[in-house]
């Protein structure tokens, strides 16, 4: 079998999760925070299908197929008006999905040690070792990337949590730009 097409059937499974997971944890934490919308879309569930962007799976093929680029899962939807507390819940839906990449990395360093020994004693699977250590890599470079301070990112949500007054208002008009920035940072 093809080092690509072992990477993209390797891959492409806890890409999938890291990023449901992600999508799903902004979800249930804005519920917590009062915002039914992400339930009431159907979005609080684990199923991919409800999370898949078209163009964003295509880019993540992609980029387990070429090594380079960037894909996406459909965001879910939230509503910040419906909030008890606006600024708390931008920065706890913001933080939500990231950590949970943290919280993910971290599960799977555990087996990753584990079958690292046993690869080592001559009883395990270097190939085993490997895909858990690209599941700790994707969960801690999406944590690491998703708090990048621009919009629509994650680490957005958490800077305006902190803002008052004009300066948060000036930030949140950011988001209207936000993506034409990213790509450019991206490109570089």
């Amino acid at each position: 079998m093809g080092s690509t097409l072992l990477r993209l059937l390797v891959m492409l499974p806890i890409l999938l999760l890291s990023l449901v997971l992600h999508e799903v944890a902004h979800g249930y934490a804005a519920y917590l925070m009062g915002d039914p919308t992400a339930k009431r879309y159907g979005r609080l569930t684990i199923d991919p299908l409800a999370h898949l962007d078209p163009l964003g799976a295509l880019m993540i093929v992609w980029t387990l197929v070429s090594g380079y680029g960037f894909g996406w899962a459909k965001p879910v939807p939230v509503n910040f008006r419906n909030f008890r507390n606006i600024r708390l819940g931008a920065i706890l839906v913001g933080l939500a999905g990231p950590l949970t990449n943290i919280l993910l990395a971290l599960a799977f360093t555990i087996p990753f040690r584990a079958a690292v020994v046993s690869a080592v004693n001559g009883g395990g699977s270097p190939y085993l070792a490997g895909a858990l250590a690209g599941a700790v890599i994707v969960n801690l470079s999406l944590a690491s990337f998703n708090l990048v301070p621009i919009p629509p990112l994650d680490g957005s949500r958490i800077v305006f949590g902190f803002l008052r007054g004009k300066l948060a208002y000036h930030y949140a008009r950011l988001e209207q730009y936000g993506m034409f920035i990213l790509l450019m940072l991206l490109l570089l």
